[in-house]
């Protein structure tokens, strides 16, 4: 699995508020002056993506007069970025994950570019619920978006052709192919539950329309114990109750390698930046595998999003104009983003990305599918009005220790709902943040 997204989900704090009106906290950084800076500049841009520093060498190659320094902070990203707040020393640009926006935002963390012309210009250039995650509800401009996570279905397609099991398309048929598997061989589960994934467990959520947030009334609506979420619970329950799927495997360990290995999974449930996990991990299995669409729960073919980063205007640059030019390069610019691609496995959030020559052809392992076409149409089918709280690491804990309960049999993943649900409450008004209960 690719260790940076990963952190990046990992470490999922809050995101925004999308497609809704949320205030401002207090104190938070006003549309800054965007003149440009009179002589050379140099920008600091902090992240975690592998091979970053050479795109920033292109950069520099091609922008003697805007010098760009990057600094990998892959070890313990947002504690640098809070220590660095704290001391009054945060960089220009910092990579920011989609659900750790409002957490940082509250912090007084961004300024807001849309003094730019170029900055509130670039929304068109990206996938439209991106950027409705990186806009507070269409109010400023305090990130770009840089990569995404849209999810599809891994399958071993050997398998299921040798138990003469049909590809899912839903959810319901997922659940019989299951079945069907297990039956032919007890030793085969479809695929596995990690109980301590929240952020995997979120995107579950987000493809069945299950608002966990929303905002109105002045305060914000908890809804993560909604009927919709609920659905999910029930139905993943289902088959851990039924024992169709393992809950012994945590995502991208050696163990749930060595289970696909040996032939005991026959799919993962998974997103576009995963795909060089099999790749990479499982040589021999090269032209077993293909990517399908995520099964849906109806017809009209939703889909949900796992992980996923901007690039953030960070409080205290003196070099907004600068720093919009760079950011705005860097996730658009064709050369910028397959290099992105290849050397960091990043999967685009402009849709100038998505024609890259390098995600519209056949991919090898895959047996030459194009697999990358399947994303795309997986990245048009997300919600844009899917919200992150301002408190979702303490909620994201509080759901994964509770699924990690009742994967043991210590209650069910409706509870752990509940339990989210009363985190999230909980911590919120421990934050004076102003909050209820929503239907």
């Amino acid at each position: 699995m690719r260790t940076r997204l990963a952190t990046v989900a990992a470490a999922a704090g809050v995101a925004v508020l999308a497609a809704c009106s949320s205030p401002a906290p207090s104190g938070e950084a006003p549309a800054a002056s965007c003149a440009p800076a009179k002589g050379k500049v140099t920008l600091q841009y902090w992240n975690t993506v592998p091979g970053m520093d050479k795109v920033v060498d292109l950069w520099n190659r091609r922008h003697p007069d805007i010098r760009v320094e990057t600094k990998n902070i892959s070890n313990d990203q947002y504690g640098t970025l809070g220590n660095a707040l704290k001391a009054g020393k945060a960089p220009d640009l910092a990579q920011v994950g989609y659900d750790e926006l409002p957490n940082l935002r509250t912090q007084n963390a961004f300024v807001d570019a849309s003094a730019c012309k170029a900055a509130t210009a670039a929304g068109s250039k990206f996938v439209p619920w991106t950027w409705s995650q990186t806009s507070f509800g269409g109010t400023g401009v305090f990130a770009l978006p840089q990569d995404t996570g849209p999810m599809a279905l891994f399958v071993r397609r050997d398998l299921f052709e040798k138990h003469h099991v049909a590809i899912p398309t839903t959810w319901d048929e997922y659940a019989s192919a299951a079945r069907k598997l297990h039956k032919a061989d007890p030793d085969l589960a479809i695929t596995f539950f990690d109980p301590n994934n929240a952020e995997w467990f979120n995107g579950l959520l987000w493809q069945n329309d299950a608002k966990m947030y929303g905002y109105s009334d002045d305060k914000w609506q908890v809804t993560v114990d909604s009927e919709r979420s609920r659905q999910v619970a029930a139905y993943w329950q289902k088959l851990i109750s039924g024992k169709l799927v393992r809950t012994d495997l945590a995502n991208g360990s050696t163990q749930m390698y060595a289970a696909y290995q040996k032939d005991r999974i026959a799919s993962y449930v998974g997103a576009a930046w995963g795909y060089s996990m099999f790749r990479d991990n499982l040589p021999k299995q090269a032209g077993k595998w293909s990517v399908v669409p995520m099964p849906t729960w109806g017809t009209d073919g939703t889909s949900g999003d796992w992980g996923g980063s901007t690039v953030a205007f960070m409080k205290g640059s003196k070099h907004l104009y600068e720093s919009v030019e760079f950011n705005t390069w860097l996730n658009t610019d064709p050369q910028a983003l397959a290099m992105e691609n290849e050397l960091g496995g990043l999967y685009p959030a402009a849709t100038a990305g998505l024609r890259l020559p390098s995600l519209r052809k056949g991919v090898a392992y895959y047996g030459n599918e194009k697999i990358f076409d399947v994303f795309a149409e997986s990245s048009k089918k997300i919600d844009t009005n899917f919200a992150w709280g301002p408190t979702q690491k303490t909620v994201n804990l509080a759901l994964q220790d509770a699924m990690a309960k009742a994967a043991a049999g210590d209650g069910t993943l409706t509870d752990a709902l509940t339990a989210a649900q009363g985190a999230a409450l909980t911590s919120m008004k421990d934050q004076a943040i102003p909050v209820a209960a929503g239907k």
